[in-house]
């Protein structure tokens, strides 16, 4: 099998295992237990960091098996709205006060396939992690590429599709996401 060869036997086995955990989030934790906590406390025992009162509502990760769960720090007080997606390939960090509203999605690396494909050599696979700084606020809908860095106290507007840092103290949005103004 072509991605068996790929990934090697250490690898497959770590898709494995937290192929499984995945499943377990997703399918026990997410569903039948609508208890934020339950969601804070797997995810704890699996390596993450989630720092006190922080709610978690019903978060979507996936690629657990790169960085996974131990690649996720989420500070005090922070929320996560239902439906976010977040890409746990690379590390993901949320300081003090972030708000993630539903929808959002997060990705931290890009790849386009095999080692083989055509495209691979244009856009080569590449991961880096996301940082959301202390006391910024992600609208609904919007969508963070690898390497994104929000500002403390920055606001990004719904729906939008940030592809450069923010900059502490302003409210970005669109697609590609734009200064709108500064709020600092």
């Amino acid at each position: 099998m072509k991605a068996l060869d790929e990934i090697g036997g250490k690898k497959t086995i770590r898709f494995i295992l937290f192929a499984l955990a995945q499943v377990i989030y997703h399918r026990l934790i997410l569903h039948l237990f609508f208890f934020p906590p339950a969601r804070k406390l797997f995810l704890q025992i699996l390596g993450a960091k989630v720092g006190k009162n922080s709610i978690l509502m019903e978060v979507k990760f996936f690629n657990w098996y790169h960085r996974g769960p131990s690649g996720l720090k989420i500070g005090n007080d922070c929320f996560i709205g239902d439906e976010t997606l977040i890409d746990l390939y690379d590390e993901v960090v949320l300081e003090n006060q972030v708000t993630l509203a539903p929808r959002v999605t997060v990705l931290t690396h890009m790849n386009v396939g095999y080692s083989d494909h055509p495209l691979q050599k244009a856009f080569p696979k590449m991961s880096k992690p996301v940082i959301f700084k202390s006391g910024c606020v992600v609208g609904a809908a919007s969508t963070i590429l690898p390497g994104i860095t929000i500002g403390e106290g920055s606001f990004v507007a719904a729906g939008s599709v940030v592809t450069k840092d923010v900059p502490s103290g302003c409210l970005y949005a669109g697609n590609p996401a734009k200064l709108l103004r500064k709020i600092k």
